[in-house]
């Protein structure tokens, strides 16, 4: 038995990337991805010495899924960090799949994780600066539908609410991403009384196959790429240095909020909006 870690959406991109960090960190990580080859060909290339990387194919939507995650988990020893990246963007579903992977599939992995949480134990949710572009601003009707993604009749609130514009990928996904950084916020006063954490990343314009896809259809992503004032795109190892101080010893009394991860483009949108107002 030993220090347990979990990585979801870990066979490529930023969750890779996380699953790189945590090797060395934990005894055991579990790699979790949908893609039963992705998830067995990067456990099989970050396996070491120091931890072992079992793959663990399962999809985050899929409540039954989740169970024999957090049974295995148990198996192998305390749970020390969780680091969720899976999720879908705006070019890859309708916007029911949207909304239910990236925020009911997180509040699925986090009821089904709970319970092995104890002292020490930190989680990162996976956001995005989408929310923050688009000034997502729910009022209290809306806050409390997003609050409750587990409700059975969640989707049906959301678009009773939110109306036909969730209908729009764009929209539905910014709409999860900021019920996710609510759902870190809540989660971290859940969390507390077991002396465990829960945080969110927001990450910006991060250079991986599933950013180009989203740039490739969305000519925005290009403007917000000339308006970044770091003047590039950030790397997953970027975003995973962030995740990583996290989940480590090192950010212990860091707990309930979002880091927002995006070289400056949220500042810089916002700096052009206020220009623009005067």
């Amino acid at each position: 038995m030993g220090n347990v870690g979990i990585v979801t959406g870990g066979g490529r991109g930023m969750g890779f990337s996380c699953a790189e960090r945590m090797v060395g960190t934990v005894d055991t990580l579990l790699l979790v991805d949908i893609d039963e080859t992705s998830a067995k060909e990067a456990a099989a290339q970050l396996s070491s010495e120091r931890t072992v990387v079992e793959p663990f194919v399962a999809d985050i939507g899929d409540a039954e899924a989740l169970g024999p995650l957090a049974d295995r988990a148990a198996e192998l020893g305390t749970l020390r960090s969780v680091a969720h990246a899976a999720g879908i963007s705006p070019t890859m579903a309708d916007w029911r799949k949207i909304v239910s992977v990236d925020l009911v599939g997180t509040a699925l992995l986090a009821q089904a994780l709970r319970p092995l949480a104890t002292a020490g134990t930190a989680m990162v949710y996976f956001a995005s600066m989408a929310p923050l572009i688009g000034r997502m601003d729910p009022g209290p009707e809306l806050g409390a539908v997003l609050d409750d993604p587990l409700d059975g009749q969640f989707l049906d609130k959301l678009r009773e609410i939110v109306g036909e514009s969730i209908e729009q990928p764009g929209i539905a996904y910014s709409w999860a991403k900021h019920g996710v950084q609510r759902f870190a916020r809540a989660e971290a006063v859940r969390l507390g009384a077991a002396g465990a954490r829960a945080n969110s990343v927001s990450p910006g314009l991060i250079d991986t196959p599933q950013g180009r896809q989203e740039a490739a259809s969305n000519p925005r992503i290009a403007d917000m790429q000339r308006a970044t004032p770091l003047g590039r795109l950030g790397q997953a190892d970027e975003l995973a240095t962030v995740v990583a101080f996290l989940l480590s010893e090192g950010a212990s009394f860091v707990n309930g909020i979002d880091i927002l991860v995006d070289g400056g483009v949220v500042a810089a949108v916002d700096a052009q909006r206020a220009h623009a107002a005067v």
